[in-house]
């Protein structure tokens, strides 16, 4: 159709919405045009802006779908509206959106303005978002938006905008295919991920300290039984085994404890001889005088055997 900004197809499927504020008339118009265009494969469904959301529609059904072009429509269309269409379009397929919006309409508005109807298409999914026209609204149509919305300003235009559902389905893959050279840095990247001075010194950043995250119980050192994992070292005090790459410390009190176990040295003699008696003991033994004793046992010299220097 001239002047829709789409080119139809034979053998597209085509979604055309309708609501009050349009005459039967016109909508019949539109819908044997549509069929015209895409028969006599294709296929045009009618359906109605408040019951669009109760239809069913399969995912990815359509290849277009027409949102508030019939004319003298003023209907606005909501988030949940867009979101809808972008499920029941095909990969590729687009829609076309006509809407009356408002350069002066403020946040708190239903009305919106042309960038914000540009940002609700590429919220709900699509790309390629563009603006096809802007004509001033009829008479009619300005009193229809007066009496349904309470909107009473000058700056009303109707906005007409398509945009395109990628060519994929949510929830597809693909294996990306990596080039075996890095591909140089994009200077613009760079500068949208890099956080500058003036960022820093900005008075809306609030920059915390981490040491003011810690409280007095994070800065106690924690006991080394705390830090061994579940199951480590069971099995009883004689079985207890460390587990490989043990970083708990049980692997180090093991080894102490296997070495304050063990049962003392020899005590080193230069002769050998030093606990058979002084009957085998050279001169200098410092066990001399002393009663024989068993080797390996402690032997603690007598004080009056002791001479001072």
């Amino acid at each position: 159709m001239e002047g829709l900004g789409v080119i139809l197809l034979t053998g597209q499927w085509v979604a055309v919405t309708w609501d009050g504020s349009s005459s039967t008339e016109a909508l019949e118009l539109l819908v044997s045009q549509m069929q015209e265009a895409v028969s006599p494969q294709g296929k045009v469904s009618v359906e109605n802006i408040e019951r669009l959301l109760l239809s069913a529609h399969a995912r990815s059904s359509f290849d277009v779908v027409l949102l508030g072009l019939v004319p003298g429509s003023v209907c606005l269309h909501s988030t949940e509206v867009l979101t809808e269409v972008a499920r029941i379009l095909r990969p590729g397929g687009v829609l076309i959106i006509q809407e009356p919006v408002a350069a002066g309409a403020d946040n708190g508005a239903q009305l919106r303005t042309p960038a914000r109807l540009s940002s609700a298409l590429t919220l709900s999914g699509l790309t390629e978002v563009t603006q096809l026209l802007k004509k001033p609204l009829s008479p009619q149509q300005v009193q229809g938006v007066g009496q349904r919305l309470g909107y009473n300003g000058n700056d009303l235009i109707t906005l007409r905008v398509t945009g395109r559902k990628p060519n994929y389905e949510v929830g597809s893959s693909r294996q990306l295919s990596l080039p075996k050279r890095q591909a140089p840095v994009d200077p613009a990247a760079v500068k949208l991920w890099t956080l500058s001075a003036n960022d820093i010194n900005d008075e809306d950043v609030d920059l915390l300290d981490s040491d003011e995250l810690l409280d007095q119980e994070d800065l106690k050192k924690p006991l080394p039984s705390s830090l061994r994992a579940s199951g480590c070292g069971e099995g009883g005090e004689k079985k207890r085994k460390a587990c490989k790459n043990c970083t708990c410390g049980l692997a180090e009190e093991l080894v102490d404890e296997k070495a304050n176990s063990a049962p003392p040295k020899a005590t080193p003699s230069a002769c050998g001889n030093c606990y058979l008696g002084d009957a085998f003991r050279c001169a200098s033994c410092p066990y001399f005088g002393m009663p024989a004793f068993k080797p390996g046992e402690k032997v603690l010299l007598n004080p009056t055997q002791l001479q001072d220097i």
